[in-house]
């Protein structure tokens, strides 16, 4: 009598389980609570993405989104944790260049890279990265910057987090230039910020939301900026493509991907929900308040995103013959 009711406790065990993955639930979801995983600390730019979005998809969804960071270990720890979660979508991750692309390309980008099989869901905003200088670099331009980082070998440092899209700027900056440029690394913009301001750093590329509060304070002189047109923000910044610096990835991305074989219904509900409450002022000002731009598309469209990004940075890999950094 045991044995036949441990063979039907797993026979219903078995049937929820198909049950969870089967049409019909996928068309009742979701039915509670959502986890989005972040695999960078709290107060970080992709927590507060990952956090404005998020709150304003409860309403779309009818179901809370719950941020969880889940840092270290070059995000494998956030990722592995997702693409080993059940394709029901209450587990999900936010996507960016760091994780997604650059860590993949610093690695060869093999057949076993656990970001490989997470599936595009919504592209969520973007932001371009500046190249600035301390009032006290004679350079107003990148041209000039270049000039004294060769005639004063040595002298220049830039400052950022190791493996991130500002610390590879610089990098390509001085690759494309040949600019003797040394590499700090930092473990947040406010630490490359403070040297910065300090002396003991006089380059700095970050995000535009990170640096156009002190440029607009005079603190800073910016050089270029990765996007593809000039900013309105910044209408005097060229763009590296009007310096002749190709081949950069122009924006850093932040978006939404879930676990292998997470069924296209749940991952159309997802995308249309993202899509509705990108559209909305509310969200747009808000991402504006700390440089993002809202961004709206079909999984598709973010899939040749992360496509088009991972060539990109395997490209800037190859250009800079950089190894990957040890964290400061």
């Amino acid at each position: 009598m045991p044995r036949i009711c441990t063979i039907v406790s797993t026979i219903g065990a078995i049937t929820l389980v198909l049950a969870a993955r089967s049409p019909a639930a996928a068309d009742a979801y979701p039915t509670r609570p959502i986890r989005l995983v972040v695999s960078s600390l709290p107060g970080s730019s992709p927590d507060v993405v990952a956090r404005l979005v998020a709150e304003q998809m409860t309403t779309p969804l009818g179901q809370g989104m719950i941020v969880e960071n889940r840092p270290g270990g070059s995000h494998l720890i956030a990722i592995k944790s997702v693409v080993a979660a059940e394709p029901d979508g209450y587990t999900l991750y936010l996507g960016a260049p760091g994780s997604m692309t650059i860590s993949p390309a610093f690695r060869g980008n093999s057949d076993a890279e656990p970001s490989r099989g997470l599936v595009p869901i919504a592209l969520f905003a973007t932001v371009p990265i500046l190249l600035a200088v301390s009032p006290a670099v004679p350079a107003k331009t990148l041209a000039e910057l270049a000039a004294f980082a060769k005639a004063n070998p040595g002298r220049l440092s830039h400052g950022a987090g190791p493996a991130t899209p500002p610390h590879l700027l610089g990098e390509y900056i001085r690759a494309k230039t040949g600019a003797d440029i040394a590499f700090v690394p930092y473990r947040s913009a406010a630490q490359s910020l403070s040297d910065l301001f300090g002396g003991r750093i006089q380059i700095i590329c970050e995000s535009l939301g990170v640096l156009l509060p002190h440029i607009q304070q005079g603190k800073l002189t910016p050089l270029a900026v990765t996007s593809t047109t000039r900013l309105p923000e910044l209408p005097d910044a060229p763009t590296l493509a009007e310096l002749g610096i190709e081949g950069f990835p122009p924006y850093n991305w932040m978006g939404v991907v879930g676990p292998p074989g997470l069924p296209d219904t749940i991952v159309g509900k997802l995308n249309a929900a993202a899509n509705e409450v990108l559209q909305s002022p509310q969200l747009k000002a808000s991402l504006a308040k700390v440089g993002f731009t809202a961004q709206t598309g079909s999984p598709r469209d973010f899939g040749a995103l992360i496509a088009t990004d991972l060539n990109q940075w395997l490209a800037v890999m190859k250009a800079t013959n950089i190894t990957p950094p040890v964290d400061p």
